[in-house]
């Protein structure tokens, strides 16, 4: 039997402006793409405008681009249902508060099979408590990709 944890699995990113969270996503993303992976995009922020700057400068084929702004990056109000999907991937971005809160809504769904999730705080928001977050997550996304953290 294939408990609840072993469903969810989540890593968690620090970023420090909305650009540098993008710089951190995209090639995440677009290699998740590649890999056949339904992403969704969880956030509190509106990040339309600033993800299609960074589109607009970075050298990737236009369909790819497509993919990429066409995900949700607009502000999320409510949480939405997620269908039984394999290779599932969600990005959460927001405060702690934010963050906790749709991670609970998740974790009760009961029909998942597995589910990737990216939780994305803020340096400025969280400050000193980036120590405490971090223990928490087993895995930490940043420019250079998933890096496993070790005790």
């Amino acid at each position: 039997m294939v408990t609840k944890e072993n469903k969810l699995e989540k890593t968690c990113s620090f970023y420090v402006s909305e650009y540098h969270l993008e710089m951190i996503l995209v090639p995440y993303i677009n290699k998740k793409i590649e890999e056949k992976y339904n992403v969704e995009i969880i956030t509190q922020k509106n990040l339309k405008d600033t993800v299609k700057t960074l589109m607009d400068k970075i050298n990737l084929e236009e369909q790819r681009k497509n993919k990429i702004l066409n995900l949700n990056w607009g502000e999320s109000k409510d949480f939405y249902e997620i269908k039984n999907k394999e290779k599932q991937i969600i990005i959460v971005n927001g405060n702690k508060e934010y963050i906790e809160q749709i991670n609970k809504q998740i974790e009760n769904i009961e029909e998942i099979d597995k589910l990737e999730i990216v939780n994305c705080y803020n340096l400025e928001e969280i400050g000193e408590n980036i120590g405490e977050i971090r223990k928490q997550y087993k895995n930490i996304l940043n420019t250079t990709g998933i890096e496993k953290q070790y005790d």
